[in-house]
């Protein structure tokens, strides 16, 4: 009896190790983190923020929010591929961009993920200028649109930070959308180190 006892502690001992091992590979290592967390298109989301000055972060934050980076998405308002653009908005930057080597057509911003990415974080780039480097209010009008960022800001229903956007922002989609997005970022931020 002795002898099975004392080989049961040996295994629960050895067991106990193996379990704080896994702990500290898994917990205390990003591996963990970036698995929760990928980022698909990382190549294309990278040299397409870089080019907007924008943290592709953030850029990986708004289409986590969105798609998923599920390409071929349409939402039941009409946006379109993974950064969810409607098609008027759509057309709007194509035109702006037309001095630039390449338009894309709406059929290959729904079903491929780089025009998606190019156009979505032109359009993000706009809005922050539009907003003078306020992310929460130009995040809040890449899902409410401008024109409505505008008159919650002018009317001093919104005061258009990230710590009011819950209790401020009138659009439940959009306040959720807000808070899921900075959500996300702050995970990419941690597991990504930036």
């Amino acid at each position: 009896m002795k002898k099975i006892m004392g080989l049961f502690r040996k295994k629960r001992v050895i067991l106990l190790v193996f379990i704080g091992f896994l702990f500290i590979l898994f917990f205390q290592s990003n591996w963990l983190g970036k698995w929760m967390y990928p980022i698909p298109y990382k190549d294309e989301i990278t040299k397409h923020a870089n080019e907007q000055q924008i943290d592709p972060l953030l850029v990986a934050a708004i289409i986590r929010a969105e798609t998923n980076y599920q390409v071929g998405k349409k939402s039941h308002k009409g946006a379109l591929g993974i950064m969810q653009l409607m098609p008027d908005t759509a057309n709007w930057l194509m035109e702006k961009k037309s001095g630039r080597e390449q338009k894309w057509s709406l059929d290959q911003l729904h079903l491929e993920a780089e025009p998606s990415i190019e156009l979505g974080t032109f359009y993000l780039n706009s809005l922050i200028k539009q907003y003078h480097n306020n992310i929460p209010a130009a995040v809040a009008a890449y899902n409410a649109g401008p024109g409505n960022v505008n008159k919650w800001l002018k009317q001093g229903t919104w005061d258009g930070r990230l710590e009011t956007a819950k209790e401020q922002i009138p659009f439940p989609e959009t306040r959720n959308y807000v808070t899921k997005v900075f959500h996300y970022y702050t995970k990419y931020k941690k597991v990504y180190g930036a």
